[in-house]
């Protein structure tokens, strides 16, 4: 098959197939047949004549298998053949692109299978609404590099796979809000709850006591050194011995680490532990003039159950080389406590899945905490850097792209202040929140402290009209001379919502599965 034609498969619906309007709201209570769907059309065509032929009870649940089974089906054909073309053609770009499509792709049919293999949907939720953001990020590699407007007018025969994931995602999103669901599942997150200690519940005892731990150096299954007195003298040859599944340990000494670690999916379950921020420094330079945003990171993780502590990431790219990240997770069930994160341009790249930020600092400049995954920062030091002369700066850059995604950051009893290097000039720059990256950008400022240099306006636009009505950006009770909403924007999308609406994007809420599991029971004292 000509690459081309391909290459419209993965990206086509970002040029050619524009999400529907099926907004909040217009989901039945259970989702039993296509016309309930978001693209009904594409469902009648892949799963019609499938639901006569193996018999499945006209069941929400065997509906919702279905759906997710064809979706997986084209998953696996994207990814076979993207791994069979001939790339000779490419130019270094265009390969850096699709390599990062073709790992994205082997993701999304993991997580696909995932979902049709569970039987509980508000883990589903998840694991679709990451499959979604790895559909973006096929094309963004492609963005990044102005490979974009050459793909616009290639044949769209093969662009239905987007719309299978936004119609499962809506079948399964239907699945958790029915009412038979809620005492179902209710149980199944329970082992997910609040804190612990100040630390979600999901983590272990060990765990717990493993990032609580100040005083000695902490019993670790692998020591990194650069003196060469640990087992090993870099990150990476520590997370490549590391594996089988258990918790790792790994404890890294003090020290300037210079490298790029790529955590892979199948490495599950790795913990860092440093000696305190810019003690433990990890830092590279990569960036989007070199590499893909995605891959920029100078830290990746793909694997789930990833904790850090104490460590620095950093990427030193600096802000004249534009997107550069410090630190990517698509780990779910991820867990960052007293660390920091240094960059300019996309500096935290919350990239998909469960993730919880606790006593971290966060610098950059222009988008600098941005992407698709269910985040919580709390208790967190953000702090705006001086960027270019002709730049502002936007704190968030959240990349939802279906109204049906559970995804959103959410940052909480956190401060919003100038870096040292920007305290002194910060008059001469204009400082916002955040800007809509895609069309239902979710983003909750609440009970946090906002200093001066915020705009009045404190939201920016993306451009022009672009989500202004669709997004969801809200503010509750913050402080300080910023957090004044008399002169914010006036967007259909933004909002100053009361403690009601507020205690959805808590810790409990919105880490155990977002705002419609309210019979889950759990508790939101430390939440507002």
């Amino acid at each position: 098959m000509d690459k081309l034609i391909v290459l419209a498969f993965l990206i086509a619906h970002f040029f050619i197939f524009p999400l529907g309007n099926f907004v909040h709201g217009a989901i039945a209570a259970t989702i039993t047949s296509c016309s309930q769907t978001p693209y009904p059309e594409v469902c009648n065509y892949f799963m019609g004549n499938s639901i006569v032929a193996v018999s499945l009870d006209e069941t929400e649940l065997s509906f919702r298998h279905l759906a997710i089974q064809v979706t997986l089906d084209q998953a696996v054909r994207a990814h076979q053949l993207v791994s069979d073309m001939d790339m000779s053609s490419f130019d270094e770009r265009a390969k850096l692109a699709w390599n990062d499509c073709l790992e994205l792709y082997e993701n999304t049919a993991s997580l696909l299978n995932q979902s049709k293999s569970t039987n509980n949907p508000i883990d589903a939720q998840t694991w679709l609404s990451a499959a979604i953001a790895n559909q973006q990020t096929c094309q963004n590699g492609f963005i990044d590099f102005n490979l974009a407007s050459h793909l616009q007018t290639l044949p769209s025969m093969l662009g239905n796979f987007s719309k299978l994931l936004s119609n499962s995602l809506a079948v399964n999103k239907a699945t958790v809000t029915s009412s038979s669901a809620h005492s179902n599942f209710a149980k199944q997150v329970g082992n997910r709850r609040l804190f612990a200690y100040g630390f979600p519940s999901w983590l272990s005892a060990t765990d717990r006591k493993l990032l609580q731990k100040t005083d000695a150096p902490p019993k670790a299954d692998i020591v990194v050194a650069q003196d060469g007195s640990g087992n090993f003298k870099t990150i990476t040859e520590a997370v490549a011995a590391a594996g089988g599944g258990k918790r790792t340990v790994i404890y890294i000494k003090a020290g300037v680490y210079k490298e790029n670690v790529d955590i892979k999916r199948s490495t599950k379950n790795i913990m860092l532990i440093g000696d305190g921020i810019d003690a433990t420094v990890v830092t590279g330079s990569k960036n989007a003039q070199t590499t893909t945003t995605f891959r920029s990171a100078t830290v990746g993780v793909a694997g789930d159950g990833f904790i850090a502590r104490d460590i620095t990431f950093e990427n030193t790219a600096g802000p004249q080389k534009h997107q550069a990240v410090a630190l990517r997770s698509g780990s779910d069930f991820s867990v960052f406590y007293r660390c920091s994160f240094k960059g300019y341009q996309d500096t935290l790249y919350v990239y998909s899945q469960r993730q919880f930020y606790r006593d971290c600092d966060i610098y950059g400049t222009v988008d600098f905490i941005f992407g698709d995954a269910v985040t919580v920062l709390q208790n967190c030091n953000i702090y705006i850097r001086r960027p270019m002369s002709s730049q502002k700066n936007t704190v968030t850059a959240q990349a939802r792209t279906d109204p049906n995604e559970n995804t959103g950051i959410i940052i909480h009893n956190s401060r919003v202040t100038a870096s040292s290097d920007m305290r002194a000039v910060q008059g001469s720059f204009k400082n916002y929140l955040g800007r809509p990256w895609q069309k239902y950008s979710r983003t909750v400022f609440m009970k946090s402290g906002l200093d001066g240099l915020i705009d009045a306006e404190g939201w920016l636009p993306w451009s022009g009209g672009f989500a202004l009505d669709t997004l969801y950006y809200a503010e509750h009770m913050n402080t300080g001379a910023g957090a004044s909403t008399s002169g914010r924007v006036k967007w259909g999308g933004y909002h100053v919502i009361t403690a009601t609406e507020a205690a959805k994007f808590t810790v409990g809420n919105f880490l155990a599965g977002d705002a419609w599991i309210p019979g889950t029971g759990v508790p939101f004292d430390a939440g507002l």
